[in-house]
């Protein structure tokens, strides 16, 4: 039977849209032969996550996404997995979104449970659950600090306003001299930096001799503080010591009557006579100058000694 040019191309024209079915399938992760379970998740969002993402159970690749709708009469998403036929988990695991880097795309990451009384059959909806992102963590530690900022930009603004008040055109005047006081003060001490520099230089002679001569006069102290440490110090004060004792048993030999000092001293009728007697030697000494012929006969030719009188001259 010869087969005819139509023929031909009818059977190349079907197997070509075979063909092609086939790949859009096999692009979009369905099988046309039928070796998966199809399983279903529902999530409040899925931004990010496209048909044809992986599903992956401790990072290994077990299926892809078929599916993405909104659940029916709900804003809700439900998500459609197509996974290996053989895997035998139990059906209270969990498909969890996840980042799967910087950029932005998502996946599903299955954490399984193994029991053997509820394995998993064509048809079941896992529960679900969201890792955080890198971006959401990111966003979860600066909204406190940008409320921070914020609250700190606030008070800074009061603060501004309340310098705009105080600050008159008086304060700003004053504030302006103040500014141009100190510009002149830094210019003078900067002046007076350079005068001292000046003077250092010129007297820089002068001072390395004063400091030579100080020099020389520690030395010259140190060497007499030597001296006097090498000194018999303690003989001398052992010395002084002992003359102190002398001088005490001296006075303590006073203070109790012994000896011819301690009786002028303590001996009170010793003491009235010396007094009577001295003021007695006064009198006398004092009537010998004033009546001398009293006390004193000379006489050539042998005149008679004649009594005293008290009453004459």
């Amino acid at each position: 039977m010869k087969i005819t040019r139509e023929i031909k191309t009818a059977i190349l024209v079907l197997s070509g849209f075979a063909l092609f079915v086939y790949g859009y399938s096999f692009l979009k992760g369905n099988s046309i032969f039928k070796n998966t379970k199809t399983l279903f998740g529902v999530y409040q969002e899925v931004e990010g996550l496209i048909s044809g993402a992986k599903v992956s159970i401790n990072g290994l690749s077990v299926g892809k996404i078929s599916k993405i709708d909104f659940l029916p009469n709900t804003t809700k998403i439900l998500i459609t997995m197509e996974v290996r036929e053989e895997l035998d988990f139990s059906n209270e695991s969990t498909a969890m979104l996840y980042e799967t880097g910087l950029i932005g795309g998502k996946a599903i990451a299955i954490v399984p449970v193994f029991n053997s009384k509820s394995v998993i059959k064509d048809g079941d909806t896992l529960k679900t659950s969201v890792k955080p992102g890198l971006t959401e963590l990111i966003n979860r530690q600066i909204e406190p600090l940008q409320i921070k900022i914020e609250s700190m930009l606030t008070s800074a603004d009061s603060l501004f306003a309340g310098v705009s008040n105080v600050l008159d055109n008086d304060t700003q005047t004053n504030l302006k001299r103040t500014l141009e006081n100190l510009s002149i003060t830094t210019n003078n001490l900067n002046k007076a930096s350079l005068s001292a520099v000046e003077i250092l230089d010129t007297n820089q002679k002068n001072l390395n001799l004063t400091f030579s001569n100080l020099k020389s006069t520690t030395d010259n102290l140190k060497s007499i503080s030597d001296s006097l440490s090498n000194a018999q110090i303690s003989q001398t004060i052992k010395s002084f010591t002992q003359t102190i004792e002398g001088l005490n048993k001296i006075v303590s030999t006073i203070e109790s009557g012994e000896g011819t000092a301690g009786k002028l001293i303590n001996d009170e009728a010793l003491y009235q006579n010396l007094s009577a007697a001295s003021k007695e030697l006064e009198s006398l000494i004092t009537d010998l100058k004033y009546h001398p012929k009293r006390y004193v006969h000379f006489s050539l030719f042998g005149k008679k000694e004649q009594p005293y009188n008290k009453e004459e001259n």
